[in-house]
């Protein structure tokens, strides 16, 4: 038996008879051609400096940053659980627990994310431009479930009933977010779906709370409906293609687009030693229509700073491997860093941003001797 059950005055999106939401036709692509985006998250507490840098280096597809360095609430579960509606966490020695109501933690998660609202409301003022298109960040419905405990301890996902209750309180909040946001950017608004928790729920990977087991390792027919579920619900509220992001080691590109993500973000350096099954999986989903957000510019500074061609050449060089024209690339990829940026230092995000910007330019036109 589930452990919650909520109703919500947000209107829902049509559901077919199989209770998810009607398929919507989504808009073409509003970023430009060799437009750049980050993945998130950034390094410092300063929301107004964040979102400063975001539309200052990726004017064409900026994001909402995230500041896990302010703590509790201000990481990716937390801002998450702000976006929740009629359900609340609270902070617990191992990690964040659903709570009867909001408490001091859970409310400090509503403020912090009203806080980066505002700042992203004076970046789009100060710079002057509606942007072509906004992205936003929550954690996806495999990642939350494995992140958030219910109250003895188990996580989520393990009662599969409370499972669907945080997808629906999810899509619930993402309606009221989306259009929030909306009005505050002036722009329309992607979403982008964090999984780094799948490969270890398909996988079995997780622990129990005793630490001495492991969470049964979920089916992939059912961790792909979920995740349809979610896909369905964001394209139906936003009529925009949905991204969904993994920086694992192997992410399952192939399941993410099975589920019906319109775009995937990995971190490219993945691809290293990759086999050929894996290098066929990605061709396939490019192949079939698929945006791809390849994560080229290190998170962290390297040992030697790296040129353009350094960060570039591994997209060229996928495209061509995989047998594709390096048009594509300008159609049909998105140039951004590794993974999230908050391990970075301040001067190192904004070169991995500029970088990131200047390799999307390079997709259009490549430099002569690429």
């Amino acid at each position: 038996m589930s452990a919650f059950h909520h109703s919500t005055g947000v209107a829902r999106p049509a559901s077919s008879a199989g209770g998810r939401p009607e398929s919507v036709v989504v808009n073409e692509r509003l970023w430009p051609s060799g437009a750049a985006t980050a993945i998130g998250s950034m390094p410092g507490t300063d929301p107004a400096e964040a979102a400063a840098v975001v539309f200052g280096e990726l004017p064409d597809f900026p994001h909402l940053p995230e500041l896990p360095a302010r703590g509790v609430g201000a990481d990716m579960l937390g801002r998450t659980a702000a976006v929740l509606v009629d359900l609340a966490v609270d902070v617990v020695p191992s990690g964040y627990r659903v709570a009867a109501r909001p408490g001091h933690d859970h409310r400090r998660a509503v403020d912090l994310l009203r806080w980066d609202l505002d700042a992203v409301q004076e970046a789009r003022e100060k710079a002057g431009a509606t942007p072509p298109v906004f992205k936003i960040q929550l954690a996806g419905p495999w990642t939350l479930g494995a992140g958030i405990e219910l109250p003895r301890g188990h996580r989520v996902l393990t009662d599969r009933g409370a499972l669907r209750d945080f997808t629906s309180s999810l899509l619930d909040g993402l309606a009221g977010h989306v259009a929030e946001v909306r009005a505050r950017t002036g722009a329309p608004v992607v979403v982008q779906f964090d999984e780094p928790s799948l490969p270890a729920v398909l996988a079995g990977g997780l622990s129990t709370p005793s630490g001495y087991g492991s969470v049964p390792a979920v089916p992939e027919p059912e961790a792909r409906d979920l995740l349809t579920t979610v896909i369905e619900g964001a394209r139906a509220i936003t009529e925009q293609p949905v991204i969904l992001h993994c920086c694992a080691a192997k992410p399952p590109l192939g399941l993410l687009r099975k589920a019906g993500a319109d775009a995937l973000a990995f971190d490219l350096n993945a691809l290293d030693g990759a086999s050929a099954e894996f290098l066929d999986e990605i061709g396939e989903v490019w192949d079939g229509g698929a945006t791809l957000f390849l994560g080229a510019v290190p998170s962290t500074a390297p040992a030697s700073p790296p040129s353009l061609k350094d960060v570039g050449e591994p997209a060229f060089r996928l495209a061509d491997r995989l047998g594709f024209n390096r048009a594509i690339l300008a159609e049909r990829a998105v140039p951004t860093p590794a993974c999230g940026l908050a391990g970075a230092t301040p001067d190192w995000m904004r070169r991995a941003l500029s970088l990131s910007r200047d390799l999307g330019k390079a997709f259009v036109e490549p430099p002569e001797g690429w």
